[in-house]
């Protein structure tokens, strides 16, 4: 049996193993199986490698960066974003050998692309983890400058009481890369002035479950383009199946 699986902590809000259990399905292919792996605490990624079967990983929050320690070997894109969500698991000698990739990079690209245009000059990121890099490793390739938005004042961040009408003018990309609004706090949102977004604004959010969180709903109702996760979540995911399968990786 060849084994994949999601590790993270808590995992109630994955659709992951239900998308790959379907592909699965759909696609007739034998002889795989796809499970969610709940770990409290990085270092348990040992004992769960120690399978021979597990030939491939996704990482979900709160792990993208830490698990980098526990890693043999990077993607130099991964590398360059300092996250991974995708590990592919090669045995050398019975010993496992665990290479980071980071899949985020297609999802977000493959949902941000059909409604780029040249206006979009400038972005917020709300939100400095590890899907946040990603987020910002994007826009940087696709020369959109962004601000980074957190709860807390650190270099090089705003913070959301920042956040005046100038800058929500100037920022017509708006990206919440935080779990908030996610199963089962799903009332939760960015505190942003949402009294202030219009027609102007795209408003995309990486959570996905649930597919329409409270920050697309109100931006919806405000006139916005909203874009939800769930276009990036079939992307990484088909990413990952690439990875896992590619013998030159």
């Amino acid at each position: 049996m060849r084994k994949f699986g999601l590790i993270g902590y808590p995992l109630g809000h994955s659709f992951s193993k239900k998308y790959f259990t379907e592909k699965f399905l759909r696609e007739q292919i034998k002889g795989c199986s796809y499970e969610n792996y709940p770990l409290t605490n990085i270092v348990h990624i040992s004992n769960l490698i120690s399978d021979n079967e597990i030939e491939g990983l996704n990482v979900t929050i709160p792990y993208k960066s830490s698990v980098i320690q526990f890693l043999d070997s990077m993607d130099p894109e991964a590398e360059q974003v300092g996250a991974v969500n995708v590990i592919k698991i090669n045995r050398k000698k019975g010993k496992p050998w665990l290479t980071g990739f980071n899949s985020d990079i297609t999802g977000i690209l493959d949902t941000l692309n059909p409604v780029l245009n040249p206006e979009i000059k400038n972005a917020l990121v709300l939100g400095t983890g590890g899907s946040s890099k990603a987020v910002c490793h994007v826009l940087k390739k696709i020369n959109v400058h962004y601000t980074l938005i957190s709860r807390i004042r650190k270099p090089g961040c705003l913070i959301y009481s920042d956040i005046n009408p100038a800058i929500l003018e100037d920022n017509p990309l708006i990206i919440n890369t935080t779990p908030l609004g996610m199963y089962p706090e799903s009332d939760s949102k960015p505190d942003l002035n949402y009294d202030l977004l219009g027609s102007m604004h795209i408003l995309f959010d990486l959570v996905y479950n649930p597919e329409f969180t409270s920050f697309l709903k109100i931006g919806k109702e405000r006139g916005c383009t909203t874009l939800s996760g769930i276009k990036m979540l079939h992307s990484q995911a088909e990413r990952s199946w690439e990875i896992w399968n590619d013998d030159s990786l």
